[in-house]
């Protein structure tokens, strides 16, 4: 058992020498730049900074080594407004089902809806002759197991998909994650993942063709024009987190503890290949696990510089949560929302639903 965690963590630290030979010159070289987007509700309220502790579906996004603590069944919806007043939608969709004693499969389906853009053409820029929709897709798939009672780790393989009416893209990515627990309580976490690394890919398609009269001639000739391939937005997230139990505390069926009472602090560290690395603070509050508050702060240098600044999330984030049972058995169902801090227009939000059976 631990041979195979020893070699995840060795693979991890191999392929990470690429990620981190990065640097901020190169923000805007890599495509995909959706992969860098958590849809979901909940974890995003923390700003990305429980790489440590995401559990279930949402840990797909930040370390799939996460997965693994999925109980038994867990269904998430999440509908992100990105960036508001750009009327630029995600729509999300997970499922996660435990096999056996450890191992936990998943599924995620994101969606990506610009709405309406009108065609223009070099007679006619105004429009006026149609419009068309983007359409932006990324499905995972993933497998997650506990090795022991303290460390865990995951693969998610990501089908990308870009694609207009005659000009598209494709390719697949690899996040692979582990992830380590101690302490009394399980209270101390940490977690290292590598996320988005893959083969470059290009577009291709009609839309890249063009017609031209030839000189001096009747004849129209097709030309083809060529693109660059762009490489995936890789990075690694190395992050920790501690829980604080200001109550008595009960240990579940599953291993999990539960107090009246708990504030987890958490931080991360985001290495990006193509753009400035972050600092990622979060802190949560709950209650009974029932009701559940929480904040991040997502740090860059020279974040407030409008010409220096890379990205556009950063800043505070908000969330909460409310879960409730719905049996006995502990089955329960959450309705999470979040908010996050924008440079540029309105802002973030997320609402999501999420079933646990």
């Amino acid at each position: 058992m631990k041979k195979i965690t020893y070699t995840i963590a060795l693979a991890l630290a191999l392929i990470s020498f690429d990620a981190f030979s990065g640097n901020e010159d190169r923000a805007g070289e890599a495509g995909a730049s959706e992969l860098l987007i958590n849809p979901w509700a909940r974890s995003s309220g923390w700003g990305g900074s429980n790489t440590a502790s995401a559990r279930g579906i949402e840990a797909m996004n930040l370390n799939i080594a996460g997965l693994a603590f999925t109980k038994n069944t867990e269904i998430v919806f999440s509908n992100t407004r990105w960036l508001s007043g750009t009327d630029i939608n995600l729509l999300s969709f997970g499922f996660a089902k435990k096999l056996g004693e450890a191992g936990v499969m998943g599924i995620s389906v994101t969606r990506m809806n610009f709405g309406e853009i009108d065609i223009t053409t070099a007679d006619l820029p105004d429009g006026g002759i149609g419009s068309f929709q983007p359409n932006y897709l990324n499905i995972g798939l993933a497998y997650s197991k506990q090795f022991s009672n303290s460390i865990s780790g995951g693969l998610v393989v990501r089908i990308i998909s870009e694609s207009t009416a005659d000009v598209n893209a494709s390719g697949v990515s690899i996040d692979a994650g582990v992830a380590y627990k101690t302490a009394k309580y399980d209270a101390f976490k940490f977690g290292i993942t590598l996320r988005n690394v893959g083969p470059t890919t290009k577009y291709s398609g009609n839309g890249l063709a063009i017609q031209a009269d030839k000189q001096n001639t009747d004849q129209t000739l097709t030309f083809q024009r060529r693109t660059n391939d762009f490489e995936l937005p890789s990075l690694v997230n190395i992050g920790a987190s501690y829980d604080f139990y200001l109550s008595d505390v009960d240990e579940q069926e599953d291993g999990s503890f539960v107090a009246d009472h708990r504030i987890t602090a958490s931080g991360t560290f985001t290495s990006n290949s193509f753009t400035k690395d972050q600092i990622r603070f979060g802190g949560e509050y709950a209650f009974q696990n029932k009701f559940m508050f929480r904040a991040g702060y997502v740090f860059e240098t020279d974040a407030a510089d409008e010409v220096e600044s890379r990205t556009t999330s950063v800043g505070p984030t908000l969330g909460a949560t409310i879960e409730v049972p719905t049996n006995s058995s502990g089955s329960t169902i959450g309705i999470d929302y979040s908010y996050r801090v924008t440079r540029a227009f309105d802002g973030t939000h997320a609402i999501g639903l999420r079933l646990a059976f």
